[in-house]
């Protein structure tokens, strides 16, 4: 039994983690920087404790410290939520050394699973779908050249290791390949201290799809149906849902089969996703598997009725899972999209700043997974995500619907965010429809440009100065104002 959790992490996910262990019964406790000890998510937790000051190679990516901090606090199992160290092999093994125990799978499948060129020579072996490219230990750039003439154009360069688009590059032809090379080894090496690419070949306009799966140390192994993330921004996804839209249940089963055999083929335990690339022809590739909880996860929570957290702190004290295969069934949809701190009308740039007024939507099926709140500081130090915003209704159309409500009621002010945008990419008659690729938000960016006069913003970020200044006066009553209450139901 977990007596006491340690979360290594901060934000939103910090949070959510620390509500499913005070339904539980579990004592939690917030291993955080210390300029994040006094954020919002420190009001969660039950105990708090210092990672030191400084960026987030000497606090959040800090094995050492991280196991410190469970140690200080008699903590007997660590979550690391997502990013930072929750799919980094160290801190799952400093944990088997600690004897404490770890909220995801074995250090082994973690190292496995992280290494694109491991994991695909894997999938191989498994009868799992891979894109053709190569993955050899020849990364020199007269082999290199010579693959890639047998792959063909266009194709992908990317990091061995890591994500989120480091290291990545889209070749076209021949000429570019030595600079899209070298570009995508110092990016790599900086961003993940391993400058080893593999190349594929580039499928035009696929779609994500991604199998939520999940395992426990008894050998049973279950999937909780697929989501769509083909709406992003620089290989970051930006809005999720599920079900995935035109997905026959054919599809469905070849590859929640295929997502099953490569959790299987690896004795995957606890919670994780399998991700593959759909062609539009409706070929499906396995593109990389992530040992950890995804983002994405509360759009699964919605159509199923489960708790994934719950269920991972169940699964990490060596309990069986708490479902069968045939137990887990769909009902209704849903969709997510990420509020980021960023200006999407201006290269998606990342925003600073205090939050000087805030409001999260609310009603039938909203559900809104925040970091932040009134008077947060945001810095570019950290991933600029705020917030997650979900709607969930009997049908695609009505949750969309849905939705577009809750970003128009979401107020954020201060700085800069992509709420609008997202209101015009879920609006948009192509999302609508469901025809929906990674290259969606390029090829319709100029039709989810910002059309509103800039003077608008302008007199918005006047009468948010003037809300804040007036909320620090004494007030006879508790109620606070909002902008939207003095711009006459003018919504951003």
């Amino acid at each position: 039994m977990i007596r006491k959790l340690l979360v290594a992490n901060r934000g939103e996910i910090a949070i959510r983690i620390a509500r499913s262990c005070r339904e539980m019964g579990i004592e939690s406790v917030l291993a955080a920087s210390q300029e994040d000890l006094s954020g919002m998510a420190a009001r969660y937790f039950d105990d708090v404790v210092s990672l030191g000051e400084g960026d987030s190679r000497e606090t959040y990516l800090n094995v050492g410290r991280v196991i410190d901090a469970a140690r200080a606090s008699d903590a007997d199992a660590i979550h690391p939520g997502y990013g930072f160290l929750s799919e980094r092999s160290e801190l799952a093994a400093a944990c088997e050394k600690a004897g404490i125990a770890f909220v995801g799978p074995g250090p082994d499948v973690i190292e496995l699973m992280g290494s694109k060129s491991a994991s695909r020579q894997l999938m191989t072996r498994l009868g799992v779908p891979v894109v053709p490219g190569y993955d050899g230990e020849d990364q020199g750039l007269e082999r290199m050249v010579t693959e890639a003439a047998q792959i063909g154009f266009p194709l992908l360069v990317k990091a061995s290791a890591g994500g989120g688009g480091k290291g990545m590059r889209v070749v076209r032809e021949a000429e570019g390949l030595a600079d899209a090379l070298d570009a995508a080894r110092r990016e790599a090496g900086k961003s993940f201290g391993n400058d080893r690419l593999l190349m594929e070949r580039y499928i035009e306009r696929p779609r994500h799809i991604e199998f939520q799966i999940f395992g426990d140390v008894q050998g049973s192994t279950v999937h909780l149906f697929e989501r769509d993330c083909s709406i992003q921004r620089r290989h970051q996804k930006v809005v999720e849902e599920t079900p995935a839209p035109h997905f026959s249940p054919e599809l469905r089963q070849r590859m929640s089969e295929a997502a099953l055999a490569a959790a299987r083929g690896v004795h995957y335990t606890n919670a994780g996703t399998v991700e593959f690339i759909l062609a539009p022809e409706g070929e499906f590739y396995f593109l990389e598997m992530n040992t950890r909880l995804q983002v994405e996860h509360p759009i699964t929570e919605c159509v199923t009725g489960t708790d994934l957290v719950r269920a991972q702190l169940r699964v990490a004290e060596g309990r069986p899972l708490p479902w069968r295969q045939e137990e887990i069934v769909q009902r209704g949809h849903a969709v997510e999209c990420r509020i980021y701190a960023e200006d999407a009308d201006n290269d998606f740039l990342p925003q600073s700043g205090t939050i000087t007024s805030y409001r999260e939507p609310s009603g039938p099926g909203i559900r809104v997974d925040a970091g932040v709140t009134r008077g947060s500081e945001i810095t570019i130090r950290y991933d600029p995500m705020l917030a997650k915003l979900v709607a969930y209704a009997d049908s695609r159309e009505a949750a969309i619907d849905r939705l577009v409500r809750g970003l128009r009621e979401y107020v954020a002010l201060g700085l800069t965010t992509n709420i609008s945008f997202l209101r015009r990419v879920v609006d948009h008659e192509a999302f609508r429809e469901g025809l929906v690729h990674t290259g969606f938000i390029a090829e319709h960016i100029e039709s989810l440009r910002k059309k509103r006069p800039d003077e608008v913003a302008s007199i918005a970020a006047v009468l948010a100065g003037v809300v804040g200044r007036e909320a620090r006066l004494p007030r006879a009553s508790a109620f606070q104002p909002s902008v939207w209450d003095s711009l006459a139901g003018w919504s951003q």
